[in-house]
C-alpha cells in the first residue's frame, strides 16, 4: 500500500501508536469510563496491528517519514518483518492482559491503571517501528516511566521499595544509552539507523558508544549480573503489571540490542561473546534461584531472569549459526512472552483465591481452580521446553546451532536450565495436587481471569505448530537472514 496515494487515510503504522495514545488521554480526562474505553481502544489497536501485518505481507518493508521530512532532519519509521512480529506479539499479550485487568483491579486502582497501561502500549509500538537511535531513547524513556508507574500500584511496602530501586536503575540504564547516542551523533552527525549502517566505522570511538548503549540496555533487560532489580519489582507488582513487565517491557530494550547488532555492530564478536557468557550464567543462576523460592511470584520472576539468558545465548550463536540461531530467537521470545504472561496471571488468580503467595499454601488448589492450574502447567511446559510447545522448538534450534559449532558448554547450560525449570514448575504443580484438610480458597475468581491465562498458555503451546508461518513472515524481507 502506497501511503502517498491515500492522503485521506491514517497509515496503520501511525494508528497502532495513535489509538492507544488517544485512549490514554481519554482515560485521564474521563476516568469513570476508562475501563470500557480502554478495552474498546485495545480491540481497535489490535485490529490496526493486524492490518499492518496484512499490508506488510502484501507490500513488504516500508519506510514512513514523519511529517514528510527525510533523515537526517526527519525521523523515519520503518516497517519490516521484525517490527511487525514484535507489534503483533505485543497486541496479542496486551489485549488478553487487558481483559484480565478489567476484572482484577478495584475501581480506584482501575482508574490509575488504564491510562498508564495504554501509554505503555503506545510507547512499545512506537519503539518497534522506530528507525532512529534518539527515537529509541525517547520511547524507551516513556516505556520506563509507564512501567515504573504501574509497578507503584502495589500496596505493599516492599513493592514501593522495589519500585524506587527500579526507577533508579532504569534512569542509570537510560543515561548510559544516551551517552552512547550522543557519541554516535557527534561522530557521524546522524542517528538514523539506515544512514548509520552505511557510515559507521570500526574504531575506538564507535566501540565505546556501542558498548555504552549495550550496558545501558543490558541493565534495562535485566541481564545477569545486572538483574538484581527485576525479581522484587516483578514479584511485588499487581499480577497484570507483572505479566506486562515480563512479557513485553524487558523485550523492548532487548529489541534495540538486536537492531544494533543487525544494522550497526555485526563484527563485534567480543561483545557478543560476552553477552553469550552472561546469558549462560543467567540461565543457571535464574533457574536455580527460581527453584529455591518459597513465594510463587518471586519464583516466576527469577524464571524470567533465566529465560532472558536464552535470548542472549541465541544472540551470541547468531554470529556463527546465523539463520538457525535467529529462528531459535523468534520461537523463544514469542513463547516466553505468552507463557510468562500466562504464569503471572495464573499466579494472580491463585493468590487472590488463597490470599497467600506461599507455594506451600497451594495444596489441593487444583480442585477449586482447575482451569488456572491447567494454564500454569501448560505455560510451564513451554518454559521447560517440552514438546510440542514453542519453547521446545526454540530450544531445539538453539541446541542445533550449538552442536553445529561444538559449543558444548552452551549445550550443557541449556540442558541444565531445562532440568531446573522442570524442578520449579513441578514443585508448584505437585503442591497443587497435594491433599489438605483445610479449605484454601477464600475468594471466587471470575471466569474471564481464568480463561485469559489459559488462552495465553495454549497460545504458547501452539507456537510450536506455527513456526513456519512465523519464519515466512520474517522471510518476507529476509529479516535477520531468515529466508525461504
Amino acid at each position: 500500500m502506497n501511503y502517498a496515494e491515500l492522503p485521506y487515510m491514517i497509515p496503520s503504522a501511525i494508528l497502532i501508536v495513535l489509538l492507544p495514545l488517544l485512549s490514554s488521554v481519554l482515560c485521564f480526562l474521563v476516568p469513570r469510563i476508562s475501563k470500557y474505553s480502554s478495552l474498546l481502544f485495545a480491540i481497535l489497536t489490535s485490529l490496526a496491528t493486524l492490518l499492518l501485518t496484512i499490508e506488510f505481507l502484501e507490500g513488504g518493508s516500508q519506510t514512513f517519514h514523519a511529517g514528510g521530512w527525510l533523515p537526517p532532519l526527519g525521523i523515519a519509521l520503518k516497517i519490516d518483518g521484525l517490527s511487525v512480529f514484535m507489534t503483533g506479539m505485543t497486541a496479542t499479550v496486551a489485549l488478553l492482559v487487558g481483559f484480565y485487568a478489567s476484572q482484577y483491579f478495584s475501581a480506584s486502582k482501575s482508574e490509575k491503571f488504564w491510562p498508564v497501561w495504554m501509554l505503555l502500549w503506545a510507547s512499545l509500538n512506537a519503539l518497534f517501528i522506530s528507525n532512529d537511535l534518539f527515537n529509541f531513547y525517547i520511547t524507551l524513556e516513556l516505556i520506563g516511566i509507564a512501567a515504573i508507574s504501574l509497578t507503584a500500584l502495589s500496596d505493599k511496602e516492599e513493592g514501593i521499595s522495589a519500585t524506587i530501586r527500579y526507577l533508579i536503575l532504569a534512569l542509570l540504564g537510560s543515561m548510559l544509552f544516551l551517552f552512547g547516542v550522543v557519541i554516535i551523533y557527534h561522530t557521524y552527525y546522524t542517528l538514523d539507523i539506515t544512514l548509520l549502517s552505511h557510515l559507521i566505522e570500526d574504531n575506538l570511538t564507535t566501540s565505546l558508544a556501542i558498548n555504552l548503549m549495550f550496558v545501558g540496555l543490558a541493565l534495562k533487560t535485566a541481564l545477569f549480573p545486572l538483574h538484581f532489580w527485576l525479581p522484587s519489582a516483578h514479584a511485588n507488582a499487581p499480577a497484570p503489571v507483572s505479566a506486562i513487565l515480563s512479557a513485553l517491557v524487558v523485550k523492548a530494550s532487548f529489541y534495540i540490542i538486536v537492531k544494533i547488532v543487525l544494522e550497526l555492530n555485526q563484527n563485534n564478536s567480543a561483545g557478543l561473546t560476552m553477552m553469550g557468557i552472561l546469558g549462560a550464567c543467567a540461565v543457571v543462576w535464574g533457574a536455580y534461584n527460581a527453584f529455591i523460592q518459597e513465594r510463587l511470584k518471586l519464583m516466576i520472576a527469577y524464571s524470567t531472569v533465566a529465560q532472558i539468558g536464552y535470548l542472549f545465548i541465541a544472540l551470541y550463536l547468531a554470529q556463527k549459526a546465523g539463520v538457525t540461531a535467529w529462528q531459535a530467537f523468534i520461537c523463544l521470545i514469542l513463547s516466553h512472552a505468552l507463557a510468562k504472561a500466562s504464569m503471572f496471571l495464573a499466579a494472580g488468580n491463585l493468590i487472590k483465591a488463597c490470599g497467600s503467595d506461599q507455594i506451600n499454601q497451594l495444596d489441593r488448589i487444583v480442585h477449586h481452580l482447575p482451569v488456572t492450574t491447567a494454564a500454569f502447567g501448560l505455560a510451564g511446559i513451554s518454559i521447560i521446553g517440552l514438546p510440542p510447545s514453542g519453547g521446545f522448538i526454540g530450544k531445539w534450534f538453539l541446541l542445533e546451532a550449538a552442536i553445529a559449532y561444538d559449543e558444548w558448554l552452551i549445550i550443557g547450560v541449556i540442558i541444565l536450565g531445562s532440568l531446573l525449570a522442570s524442578a520449579y514448575i513441578f514443585k508448584v504443580i505437585g503442591q497443587a495436587f497435594s491433599e489438605s484438610s483445610e479449605e484454601k480458597v477464600k475468594t471466587k475468581i471470575p471466569t474471564t481471569m481464568e480463561l485469559t491465562s489459559l488462552v495465553l498458555a495454549v497460545a504458547a503451546i501452539l507456537v510450536g505448530f506455527l513456526t513456519m508461518p512465523l519464519f515466512q513472515l520474517l522471510a518476507r524481507d529476509n529479516a535477520m537472514g531468515i529466508g525461504g
